[in-house]
């Protein structure tokens, strides 16, 4: 199971960091992802991290603003997203799939979303 949390309100130019608390037995042997969902779009891949968290992937539209990664130990991951622009207000979603994947078909484990709202 994944729980999102860490979204609100932030000015644009601030920085957030969302934490996904993740439980399971095999929580460490999955890769996890970002994604995000705004209004009258379809959700979008946002970063994802592999099982040891020796490689990671973005999303040109956040490439260089945002940093993915995890904890095995805590069982948590985490994205932090600098200079925040309008365009990333979304509901944002943690997942999980043993597979490398940007696609969400191939996520079959899903947080339940928190709302990140970045103000011009």
């Amino acid at each position: 199971q994944l729980q999102a949390s860490g979204g609100g309100l932030v000015q644009a130019g601030d920085s957030l960091r969302l934490s996904c608390a993740v439980s399971g037995p095999s929580s460490s042997r999955n890769n996890i992802a970002w994604f995000r969902s705004a209004p009258g779009r379809e959700r979008e891949f946002v970063a994802a991290i592999t099982r040891n968290g020796g490689s990671t992937l973005y999303a040109d539209s956040v490439k260089g603003r945002a940093t993915i990664s995890r904890d095995n130990a805590k069982k948590v991951a985490y994205l932090q997203m600098d200079s925040a622009k309008p365009e990333d207000t979304a509901v944002y979603y943690c997942a999980a799939s043993r597979y490398w994947s940007v696609y969400v078909r191939d996520y079959g484990s899903w947080g339940q979303g928190t709302q990140v709202t970045v103000s011009s």
